[in-house]
């Protein structure tokens, strides 16, 4: 019932009993194969292990129920494959693997699919940014710090910091490892003798993985830059929801969702409900992470739990990076952005955020702790008068010594003091379009 709102169909059937029993077949068709090509199993033998390599053949829940005894499903698994084969063939199947050879490797290969899907989502949400940014580069709403009003800014500056952080969250996840696993029962390939390394190459070759330099059977590593990366990812994700769940408060209005979700019990109410779902998502995301970093520390040459204990977090790990993935992609691809209230909500201080400037332009002549001590009682006359900033800047005799009348509507106007909000969106277009010499961090 709950599954449909965090995820994706597609990022469920990649993580599926079904998915994962398919990866741990390709990994067994594979390893058959390139064993046939180093010349340690027939041909034929190979061809017939490859060919009942089929998820349709077997039984995924009969054989999670078995899994129980061994703490692995992959014995019941190979059990099963070698029923399935001819007799010549038996002797060939699962030869020279270990259990976690196989989930280690079908982890990388469920993990690569689902990553083509997040991936996909996120370059479409880094796009509809860029889109946003260069449209509103100009649309001036007020920065805020600590929730409270601070100086103005423009909408399309804060879509181009989504888009960078966007950008650095893709690299970065496009960065992760992924590589076979194949070193036997204690990573030496002892049952192989000398053809092992060969057989590793033709397996990563197979499978289109990476080659380790070892075995990585206690070394988790990869799964912890995976976790990670999925992590930053999912932060990147988390903070546009939350801002736009901000945004759209009604109090603020300046953004709403193309399509808000109704209350069983207010017809009109107008939630912002894809921002909830994404936040509701990435919340769950650090301790999946926190769980996949503690179980690195694994004993010796094989991991009595802590290696276990990362199958079910990883699988839930990509599934809720996939949902939030995908739904800021649609968030954004339908966001409706009212300048008007941007501009209405950036004059509620009546001047106030404008200070800071106020007080730059009478320091040269007043110097920096007089300017910001008179802005500072004007402000406090601003607030108790009802009046705005420019005004009492105008009847300041003070300021007036020292600013003409079009100097201070300079001083007080939001649209003269964004400073290099829009050279800032320029580099990060240039960026996310590759055509700029600033490194990407």
């Amino acid at each position: 019932m709950f599954g449909a709102m965090f995820s994706t169909p597609e990022a469920t059937a990649r993580t599926g009993d079904d998915a994962w029993l398919q990866a741990m077949l390709d990994f067994e068709s594979a390893l058959a194969t390139a064993q046939s090509e180093a010349g340690i199993v027939p041909a034929g033998a190979a061809a017939d292990i490859a060919a009942h390599c089929r998820a349709a053949e077997f039984d995924s829940a009969a054989i999670g129920e078995r899994a129980v005894s061994s703490a692995t499903p992959v014995i019941a698994l190979v059990k099963d494959l070698t029923a399935l084969v001819g007799p010549d063939s038996r002797p060939h199947v699962h030869k020279g693997a270990t259990s976690q050879d196989v989930i280690d490797t079908a982890a990388m290969l469920v993990t690569r699919d689902v990553l083509a899907l997040i991936l996909g989502d996120l370059r479409e949400a880094a796009r509809e940014c860029a889109r946003l940014a260069d449209e509103h580069r100009d649309t001036v709403l007020v920065a805020r710090s600590l929730l409270q009003q601070a100086l103005p800014t423009t909408f399309g500056l804060r879509c181009a910091g989504w888009l960078t952080a966007l950008d650095e969250a893709i690299a970065g996840l496009e960065r992760v490892p992924l590589a076979v696993q194949f070193g036997g029962a204690a990573g030496t390939l002892a049952s192989l003798g000398p053809d092992g390394p060969r057989v590793l190459a033709g397996l990563a070759e197979r499978l289109g993985l990476a080659e380790p330099v070892l075995p990585w059977h206690t070394d988790r590593t990869r799964i912890a830059e995976l976790a990670g990366a999925l992590g930053a990812v999912s932060g990147v994700l988390g903070k546009i929801a939350l801002d736009v769940e901000l945004h759209a408060q009604t109090e603020v209005g300046e953004l709403t969702e193309g399509k808000p979700g109704g209350s069983s019990a207010m017809p009109h109410k107008q939630n912002p409900a894809t921002s909830v779902l994404i936040t509701a998502a990435t919340h769950r995301v650090p301790g999946l992470v926190a769980t996949l970093l503690s179980a690195m520390p694994q004993p010796y040459e094989r991991a009595a739990g802590a290696w276990q204990s990362e199958w079910e977090p990883l699988t839930e790990l990509l599934r809720l990076t996939a949902g939030a993935a995908r739904r800021t992609r649609e968030l954004l691809s339908g966001l409706r952005v009212h300048p008007d209230r941007m501009a209405a909500n950036l004059e509620l201080t009546r001047g106030l955020v404008l200070a800071e400037n106020a007080a730059a332009r009478l320091a040269g002549a007043l110097g920096r702790t007089e300017a910001q001590e008179l802005v500072a009682e004007l402000c406090r006359r601003t607030v108790e008068r009802g009046s705005t900033l420019r005004a009492e800047l105008l009847a300041e005799p003070k300021v007036r010594d020292v600013l003409s009348e079009q100097d201070v509507i300079a001083a007080t106007s939001a649209s003269d003091y964004l400073g290099a909000a829009s050279d800032f969106i320029d580099r990060a277009l240039a960026a996310h379009t590759g055509h700029t010499g600033l490194e990407k961090r």
